[in-house]
């Protein structure tokens, strides 16, 4: 068990947990992920720590496929009082392995060390369910979009490129 699915039991989510054999050379662990489960792509979002201006960190979740709009998530970070929201950029690996407890292409939303201000891309609100990492390369868990964002507090917002 990681602490991300100990997180789920612990707060009676719903969720299906997925395991598949990673392969150590896949260029995308989040798009490795929906190939080897079977699903569409928009359905499997990544986790990424960002940084704030004033150093601290907050996590962003979104489709694998896209990549994160720096300036909408300095925006959406505006909500959360305790934040600099002026600008924001990607944390060190380091950084995200110390405040996460996962390894980079393993981090989960759920479970990290430390509870980060959380903004998850609103088209997850779209599907019934999402899939993000578990805890470790080759396990994914699936939940309801609205279960993780109560769990981590979080706030849906647009914060991909178009």
């Amino acid at each position: 068990m990681t602490p991300a699915i100990n997180l789920a039991k612990k707060l009676k989510l719903t969720y299906k947990i997925h395991e598949y054999t990673h392969e150590t050379n896949a260029s995308s662990y989040g798009l490795e992920a929906a190939q080897k489960l079977g699903v569409a792509a928009e359905r499997v979002f990544k986790t990424l720590v960002v940084k704030t201006d004033s150093g601290q960190l907050a996590v962003a979740i979104l489709p694998v496929e896209n990549t994160l709009n720096v300036k909408k998530m300095a925006k959406a970070l505006c909500f959360h009082k305790t934040l600099s929201c002026k600008k924001v950029q990607m944390a060190e690996p380091q950084e995200v392995q110390r405040s996460s407890s996962y390894v980079l292409g393993g981090v989960s939303p759920l479970g990290q060390k430390k509870r980060l201000a959380t903004v998850i891309d609103s088209r997850a609100q779209q599907h019934p369910t999402i899939y993000v990492s578990a805890g470790r390369r080759g396990l994914e868990i699936e939940l309801p979009a609205g279960e993780l964002a109560a769990a981590l507090n979080a706030q849906f917002a647009d914060i991909i490129d178009e």
